[in-house]
């Protein structure tokens, strides 16, 4: 009788939040990825808890401090072009309150779904194996972000650890090319599956890695970490004279990266794979490479229509038409990221950088002279830069040595501009929450 009662309840909640998200869009208004969440979690805590039961195989989550949306959008692609239904948090919402969003609009009762696929932000991952316990967790990175919220990175690391102990069946899904990812350890010793890159090749020297090379310490005996091989950031074959050095890879990979595809072949065992995608760069070779695993342990291996398929989503290296001109959305908020990103960027396009520092940001924006934005002194046109932080953002700029920047603080009042003035396409370079502003401007 008392599961009966807990089981209405929960189908009254499901009700509840089509209800809420018909009268949101009554009134013109988006629906949002986390309001409905919120709700649900207001009226009942422990709702996540049930919707484990509407999920038949595994549930896999994603964390890390870069590509854990492309990592989740990509996998949860790779397992629908199986036939397989997904519940997906695909607009990136990684808060608790998203992931909640998500669960209340997806499920229906008496249906269930083949997988979850979960992005997690890396300090709520641990509030959410509170109440949802993973089969997999796979952790793309760890580099420093958003200090303001998460400290340092062996503060987001112990965050990590803590709540992988929560969880006694959680396989993990390891970077070994990054010396903070690859130490941490399941319950139980079950063991990580471990991927990384033998070697990457950059076949237009334009597009090398420029990211900050961080200094990383050894985990046995506190001296810096040497390299025989470094890729970006902290990530390659890293060693110390003690013994320490990068783990063997379960799933070893090489990659050829072109400035409009990358090649990525793969050893596992006996068997070999490769695979082409058509998202650009080094970072995303990593989110592929991680998210082909995945889907290899899970049983899948005739990937490589569903990698032509994919499409980028939300920001990330997203290309849409607003007000007649396409445009090229790339989230940054990092250092590192940024970086990587900015290599990318088409220096004859009309370029527009939108910095907010709302929390989902992260307040302190000192970032900004961290990430490598000199790669924009050559720019062919005017960059504009707008949100909240528009003068900073200005201020950075004309220290990278750029000399055209116009300062719009209002976000709809630059997009107005930029299409105005453009004649040809547009490059967007924002925030997390000024990213959420520019995907609700009309085409």
């Amino acid at each position: 009788m008392k599961f009966i009662v807990k089981l209405v309840r929960f189908y009254i909640l499901l009700v509840i939040a089509r209800l809420i998200k018909i009268a949101i869009n009554m009134r013109g208004r988006s629906s949002g990825t986390s309001f409905i969440g919120m709700v649900m979690l207001k009226i009942t805590p422990n709702f996540l808890r049930y919707t484990a039961n509407y999920i038949k195989n595994e549930c896999i989550a994603v964390t890390g401090t870069n590509g854990k949306t492309t990592t989740a959008g990509v996998l949860s692609h790779l397992l629908e072009c199986q036939n397989k239904s997904v519940i997906h948090n695909e607009k990136g919402a990684n808060m608790l309150s998203g992931i909640a969003n998500t669960m209340a609009l997806s499920i229906y009762p008496f249906k269930r779904f083949n997988y979850a696929v979960l992005e997690s932000d890396e300090a709520y991952l641990t509030k959410l194996y509170d109440y949802l316990e993973t089969d997999y967790l796979i952790v793309t990175n760890l580099f420093r972000d958003q200090l303001d919220r998460y400290g340092e990175l062996n503060t987001t690391a112990k965050k990590i650890q803590e709540a992988i102990d929560k969880n006694p069946k959680v396989k993990l899904v390891l970077n070994a090319d990054d010396p903070i990812v690859v130490n941490f350890k399941a319950p139980n010793d079950i063991k990580p599956v471990y991927f990384g890159f033998d070697d990457i090749q950059y076949m237009d020297k334009n597009i090398e890695s420029k990211a900050p090379m961080e200094v990383f310490n050894c985990v046995n005996c506190g001296k810096v970490l040497k390299y025989s091989k470094r890729f970006y950031a902290q990530q390659g074959h890293y060693y110390c004279d003690c013994g320490y050095k990068r783990a063997e890879c379960d799933y070893s990979a090489n990659a050829k990266i072109y400035k409009d595809y990358s090649i990525i072949n793969i050893s596992h065992g006996d068997k070999e794979y490769e695979f082409k995608t058509y998202l650009t760069g080094v970072y995303n070779a990593y989110n592929v490479l991680a998210a082909v695993v995945t889907a290899i342990e899970l049983g899948y291996e005739d990937l490589q229509d569903a990698l032509y398929s994919y499409k980028s989503v939300f920001g990330r290296s997203e290309t849409r038409t607003i007000r007649g001109h396409k445009a090229l959305i790339q989230l940054i908020k990092n250092p590192t990221g940024a970086s990587e990103v900015l290599k990318t960027v088409d220096l004859d396009s009309d370029i527009m950088i939108a910095i907010n520092d709302d929390y989902a940001d992260g307040r302190d924006v000192s970032w900004l002279w961290d990430a490598d934005f000199e790669l924009l002194k050559d720019s062919k046109k005017r960059i504009i830069t707008t949100g909240a932080r528009a003068y900073d953002m200005a201020t950075r700029l004309k220290y990278a040595g750029v000399e055209n920047i116009k300062v719009i603080p209002n976000i709809h009042t630059a997009i107005n501009t930029i299409t105005r003035e453009a004649e040809g396409n547009i490059t967007i370079l924002p925030t997390y929450t000024a990213l959420l502003e520019i995907n609700k401007i009309k085409k």
